[in-house]
């Protein structure tokens, strides 16, 4: 008997729509006056391995609010020319700060405990071969090793396989590295895009199977990219 998944039979609430018009004014403000009045260098690698179509997850360490901002920077619009959607902690989602990230297609989730609504907008999202930004550690860490991985990204990747596998979904590890712990004004990032993961590749098994070796191997490519 096949087991109906929760994420795929459940009807979503949160929607996410990112605005032409506001990308056109954010992209701009964000690049050319808030970077430079506060980094002093950003240095972006791997930029070739940012895929330019299917849907993909951005799955990126996770050590500051900036990573929101950074993120998009250098893995959206100016790189791949796509604007990628966001899985935010709801706590950051406040302010200018949660302004910003709402016009570049952010949408809440409880880090402690997601519910299915924000599980199934990026289920749909990927399905429609958009571009969603998942932050695998869930919290904000201010450490130089990668934290253990939420099962979540990949749960939701293989969802998608196995009822859309004309999407072909990948997975692509960033790491987003500060020359401080806590950032402040003049400080340096460093991101660093890994290779994708084929979420194809990971099939034979029980989905919960399936979704342990998915994210141990998420958490090696993290680990290569970021701690070395």
């Amino acid at each position: 008997m096949m087991i109906k998944s929760p994420i795929i039979h459940h009807e979503s609430h949160i929607t996410s729509h990112i605005s032409p018009f506001l990308i056109q004014l954010v992209y701009p403000l964000t690049t050319k006056l808030i970077f430079p009045f506060f980094f002093k260098e950003i240095t972006i690698i791997g930029k070739e391995n940012v895929p330019k179509n299917g849907g993909l997850i951005i799955a990126p360490t996770h050590r500051s609010r900036w990573d929101a901002l950074i993120v998009p920077y250098a893995t959206g619009k100016l790189v791949s020319g796509r604007n990628p959607h966001f899985m935010v902690s709801a706590n950051e989602m406040k302010g200018i700060q949660g302004w910003f990230i709402r016009s570049l297609g952010g949408f809440p989730v409880n880090t402690d405990k997601p519910g299915l609504d924000s599980l199934r907008h990026s289920f749909d999202l990927l399905c429609q071969e958009e571009m969603v930004v998942i932050f695998p550690e869930g919290n904000i860490f201010r450490t130089d090793e990668v934290q253990l991985l939420k099962r979540g990204v990949a749960k939701i990747a293989l969802e998608v396989e196995i009822t859309n596998p004309e999407v072909e979904v990948k997975i692509l590890p960033v790491s987003i590295k500060y020359s401080q712990p806590i950032p402040s004004r003049g400080c340096s990032v460093t991101v660093t895009l890994g290779e994708c993961l084929k979420v194809r590749e990971y099939q034979g098994k029980s989905t919960r199977e399936n979704s342990l070796i998915l994210t141990a191997d998420l958490t090696k490519s993290l680990q290569k990219i970021h701690e070395n």
